[in-house]
């Protein structure tokens, strides 16, 4: 099984964190190592899948919280696992307590207040982005748990890159210019740079932000692409929990 680890989190010897790949062991196209219940995979394999990869990463799946991701800005503080619907983002200060975050294309963020012990994780696609879920999430950690810029450890996980994320000039508007590019009548956009934005401008450290680099759309036998694969994309999911 192959999973993607974080190097800003590795220093933290209380963190549990990985993102799963398509490369989980038995092959099951054409989804693959797929997390996800919402896609048309058998959902026994989906769950033998979910628990491969959990207990990969030393959790119990009925300790992970799982989203019911609806592009918004629900933000949902849990205590335990299980599904949680209509929300983008998590947060938890319980040990041993997984975060989900499902992704195949869409910007994810995890972070850690190193200080306080608290942890969150995002989904961030064009329209939580243009909603600002991030700045939300960041605004009820300080307000429910006084979580501090300077404690903030994050990690912005794999997702489309723009020279591969054509959006319409509608989408287009609702973004800064210097996050676009244009393409005939398209535009290109940087949903990951947005997200980067955010943290640094509440006052995150660069050195304490990190931000994938890995394509989910250019990375065909690594990564889970929605815009590349269409209905037959399988997800990921990116967890962070605490020891």
């Amino acid at each position: 099984m192959l999973i993607i680890k974080s190097s800003v989190f590795k220093n933290h010897s209380e963190l549990i964190f990985g993102f799963s790949t398509k490369k989980g062991g038995k092959i099951n196209e054409p989804y693959f190592f797929n997390m996800s219940v919402s896609v048309g995979d058998d959902e026994n394999k989906v769950k033998r899948n979910r628990d491969l990869f959990f207990k990969a990463l030393g959790l119990e799946t009925e300790n992970v919280a799982i989203q019911n991701q609806i592009h918004d800005t629900g933000i949902t503080i849990v205590q335990n696992g299980g599904v949680y619907q209509n929300n983008d983002a998590l947060i938890t200060n319980k040990i041993g307590i997984g975060l989900a975050v499902s992704s195949a294309d869409c910007t994810t963020i995890f972070i850690f207040d190193k200080q306080n012990k608290i942890i969150a994780g995002v989904h961030s696609g064009w329209r939580g982005t243009s909603k600002k879920i991030l700045s939300f999430t960041l605004k009820k950690l300080k307000q429910t748990f006084n979580t501090k810029p300077e404690n903030i450890i994050a990690f912005i996980g794999p997702s489309i890159s723009l020279k591969n994320y054509g959006v319409s000039s509608e989408v287009a508007e609702q973004f800064d210019e210097k996050y676009l590019h244009q393409s005939g009548d398209k535009f290109l956009l940087d949903v990951s740079a947005v997200n980067y934005d955010i943290l640094l401008n509440y006052g995150v450290k660069k050195e304490n932000i990190e931000r994938a680099q890995l394509c989910s759309f250019e990375e065909q036998y690594l990564l889970h692409s929605y815009r590349r694969d269409g209905k037959i994309s399988g997800r990921a999911l990116g967890v962070i929990a605490m020891k």
